[in-house]
């Protein structure tokens, strides 16, 4: 496996040189991630906040966690010394335990929340409607140790490019409705995280600022390690 060279051509192919390029580096090996980390690499993404655990102490300190995975709440308190980014902002009650562990160690913790876009039901997410509702909560107001920097979003897992592309078009949209609205400091929409190995140049096309790329870099995914 030649992380190097893959990684060199995924970055070849990118419609935007200045997406972020999260390395979705779940359940592989120190090994591989210091290879990647070797070439510039500086944003790892994990789905399961034990393996997180294990790894942050074994790579250097730089490193940019991001959580990428469904997160329960009982697992926050874990993370939220040194995760850079959460990407998947679900709920609200998510949102203030995170809040609620920020406030513990003095620590604002930076989040995406996440936007129910695909047609699949297995998806995570708020809906327009959810995030507006919230958006106006006199308890979202009081938020003080979580900064919200944008939105994320997972596409249909499908063939049909045509229809990844029309959810990505309508998450971008709401991302620049969104910025239009007076919203409280601690929300900005500055990051559109959207994209995978399987979509990452149609979403970049759409507008994407951070794509997460696990297989064309490292393969397939090793359950066994």
């Amino acid at each position: 496996m030649d992380i190097k060279a893959n990684l060199e051509n995924v970055k070849k192919t990118f419609v935007n040189p200045n997406c972020l390029l999260v390395a979705v580096s779940k359940t592989k090996p120190i090994a591989d991630l210091k290879a990647a980390y070797a070439t510039g690499i500086r944003d790892f993404g994990e789905n399961k906040v034990q393996e997180l655990q294990d790894k942050h102490p074994e790579l250097p300190e730089d490193i940019r966690w991001h959580m990428i995975g469904h997160l329960q709440r009982n697992k926050v308190k874990y993370i939220a010394p040194y995760v850079y980014l959460i990407h998947g902002v679900d709920s609200f009650k998510l949102l203030k335990e995170i809040n609620k562990q920020g406030a513990k160690i003095d620590r604002v913790i930076s989040v995406l929340l996440q936007i129910h876009i695909a047609e699949e039901e297995s998806k995570f997410g708020f809906d327009k409607a959810e995030l507006e509702s919230m958006f106006k909560d006199d308890h979202f107001k009081a938020l003080t140790h979580v900064k919200i920097k944008g939105l994320m979003g997972m596409a249909t897992f499908t063939q049909d490019q045509n229809q990844v592309r029309k959810e990505f078009k309508s998450l971008k949209g709401l991302f620049e409705e969104l910025k239009q609205q007076e919203l409280p400091d601690f929300v900005k929409m500055e990051e559109l995280s959207m994209g995978m190995s399987g979509d990452y140049l149609i979403a970049q096309e759409e507008g994407s600022t951070m794509v997460r790329i696990g297989s064309a870099i490292f393969g397939a995914r090793d359950y066994n390690h």
